[in-house]
């Protein structure tokens, strides 16, 4: 049974001036019209440079995105994936209809409810209780439908000590949950979430993942754009990776993520800061951390029998009890184990500390390090993620008939056979 095209986007592109407020200059908007009067092309439709802005360029134009093609169908669930700056934002916006394409059309059938920032479309003069009719009416919904939901979302979002409460007076986290319960429970045809649920703690964001996927459950559609791959691969069925404003690869999700790291994500087995700069607050400040492979070959890189000894210098601006706590994750996001110090009473000062990963423990993939300074056992004082990255090899893989070897980690155990 095929199923009915509910977003259909043709050869899209969206084009900006740099360094400008709004779309251009009146000279520039006067020539516009006096091609298009001629029935001419848009004289500027032609100029301008990718979205790279790692480089420097002496055009006044750039392409956010340029000549995008998809089409999503009912109930897909799709996540756009991509570095910061490959233009997701900007595609969520004209899914949206916040703004247009510069040239190009999108083709949407359906309701659509979007996500895209802290607050989006909420008034903050207004209570909680008035924003969800609004919403709600915003979205074709009768009075009598959304009161229906409104214990749910309220429940959901869990306000309702203020729900009658001007949402100016919530706290980040609070105008997030209800604008997401808000989103999600309205019955929308098509749910548009960008990156706004890195706001909420991580038990709210595995609620809102639940309910995506309670929503998608139900044949609606849902576009959503994570930095979290593992989120990402759990939800989503089909994937978009993004690069410089165009489609790099667009497919099954693990393959799309599988491609999207490989091409993006390189390593970093050193990390160092001089003081002023080092990542920090009036706790601690990490000075140095570094991977360093005991490999008996360098030229092999990080292989799956190579040891590895990490360090960590960091400072200490008054004496405390501090322990550390270092979490790595697979390319998916998967915390594959968390490894902590004790916790000891250090001076101010400069401290170092190092661990030793065993060789024949980790499996082929790449992997990133979390860092995290805990007071007395119990509270974060000061966190670092993405520290380092590197990617562990397996040099007889491609000889393999079962190729990658399964798991998370493939540990050298003595099962013998008798």
């Amino acid at each position: 049974m095929n199923k009915e095209v509910v977003i259909k986007a043709e050869n899209v592109s969206k084009l900006y001036r740099l360094g400008q407020v709004g779309t251009g200059t009146l000279s520039h908007d006067l020539k516009r019209w006096w091609a298009l009067t001629r029935g001419k092309e848009d004289p500027y439709l032609k100029v301008g440079i990718t979205n790279d802005r790692t480089q420097k360029n002496s055009s006044d134009y750039a392409w956010a995105l340029k000549d995008i093609a998809f089409e999503i169908e009912q109930g897909d669930t799709v996540g756009i994936i991509g570095k910061n700056g490959a233009g997701k934002s900007t595609l969520l916006k004209l899914l949206s209809r916040v703004t247009t394409p510069t040239s190009g059309q999108i083709k949407i059938k359906g309701r659509i409810a979007s996500l895209l920032e802290v607050g989006t479309g909420f008034h903050p003069e207004l209570t909680g209780r008035e924003n969800i009719y609004m919403n709600g009416a915003i979205l074709g919904m009768t009075k009598k439908e959304i009161s229906r939901k409104f214990d749910e979302i309220v429940d959901f979002a869990g306000v309702a000590l203020y729900i009658d409460t001007p949402v100016k007076r919530y706290s980040s986290g609070m105008y997030v949950r209800l604008a997401f319960a808000v989103a999600a429970h309205l019955e929308p045809e098509i749910l548009i979430v960008d990156e706004v649920l890195a706001v909420g703690d991580a038990d709210f964001q595995k609620k809102c993942l639940g309910k995506m996927g309670d929503v998608a459950s139900h044949g609606r559609t849902i576009i959503f754009v994570s930095h979290n791959m593992q989120a990402v691969q759990s939800l989503c069925k089909t994937a978009i990776y993004l690069k410089q404003g165009m489609i790099a690869d667009i497919g099954r999700t693990d393959k799309v993520i599988s491609n999207y790291l490989s091409r993006e994500v390189k390593n970093c087995l050193v990390a160092s800061w001089n003081e002023p700069e080092a990542p920090g607050n009036e706790h601690i400040s990490v000075l140095h951390a570094e991977i360093i492979p005991q490999a008996a070959n360098d030229s092999d890189g990080i292989l799956v029998s190579t040891p590895l000894n990490l360090n960590f210098t960091f400072k200490v601006h008054k004496p405390q009890n501090i322990n550390l706590s270092l979490l790595l994750y697979t390319s998916a996001g998967m915390c594959i184990f968390n490894v902590a110090t004790s916790s000891v009473l250090l001076s101010a000062g400069t401290h170092t500390s190092t661990l030793k990963i065993p060789g024949n423990l980790l499996n082929d993939d790449i992997y990133t390090i979390k860092l995290l300074f805990v007071k007395d056992t119990s509270s974060i004082i000061f966190q670092v993620e993405d520290l380092l990255t590197f990617e562990v090899t397996d040099l007889i893989r491609d000889t393999n008939w079962y190729g990658k070897w399964l798991g998370a980690v493939r540990p050298s155990l003595d099962f013998s056979l008798i």
